[in-house]
């Protein structure tokens, strides 16, 4: 049977949540899934469909989600192993009264000190693993997420803040998580910051991470 992705698209439109979609989509087809793209969170509905997927994106920032359209995520991940990939907003700014969703994803938005048009460095960790193998330390102009963060979670990628001053600059240095694996159940979850508008998305070596945190979340 082949591998197959549900993405799921919409909440705040700043985050291009359409064309991250397009992006993602095309990536997944080209890596061999099979690929349904929903603009609707009704999309969650059907436990069963959730239930034999491999992969589920979710693109949704600052929406509201009932129980009975996160319930059927949180049990396919968690029961079922499918396993669940995203980045920045879209999949730990999604629901913020969902901890749920937030103990499912390891991570949520709180700031982003200096807002877009910010400097700064992603440093890969010494953490093995073949998300991040032979990809080096870069630069990226963006927003810089500051997030609270899963202690469970496994770390490839980090950022040094503070970069932007900010009521945080008095706690001095801290290395911030910026790309994340976990387990939720027995399903896999990826994450990535990195991500505030689709050329960002689609530029190197952001792309690259996104892939293959997709294959390595749906084993």
């Amino acid at each position: 049977m082949g591998k197959s992705a549900l993405i799921v698209w919409g909440g705040w439109d700043g985050h291009q949540p359409r064309e991250v979609a397009d992006l993602f989509a095309q990536a997944l087809h080209d890596d061999d899934f099979a690929v349904e793209v929903a603009d609707t969170l009704d999309a969650f509905l059907d436990a069963d469909r959730l239930a034999h997927l491999s992969l589920i994106v979710p693109i949704w920032t600052m929406g509201k989600i009932t129980k009975a359209q996160a319930d059927p995520v949180l049990a396919a991940v968690r029961d079922h192993g499918v396993g669940i990939a995203g980045c920045h907003g879209g999949m730990c700014d999604a629901f913020r009264e969902h901890t749920d969703w937030q103990f499912m994803t390891g991570g949520q938005w709180v700031a982003h000190p200096g807002n877009d048009g910010v400097r700064y460095r992603v440093h890969i960790t010494s953490e093995q693993s073949d998300i991040t193998a032979g990809i080096g330390d870069f630069e990226i102009v963006s927003e810089q997420y500051y997030m609270h963060v899963d202690p469970a979670v496994r770390v490839l990628a980090t950022t040094r803040f503070p970069t932007a001053d900010g009521p945080h600059a008095g706690n001095g240095p801290v290395d911030m998580p910026v790309i994340w694996t976990k387990k939720y159940g027995s399903g896999r979850v990826f994450y990535n910051s990195l991500g505030h508008h689709a050329d960002l998305v689609a530029s190197e070596p952001c792309l690259t991470l996104m892939r293959r945190g997709f294959s390595w979340a749906a084993k």
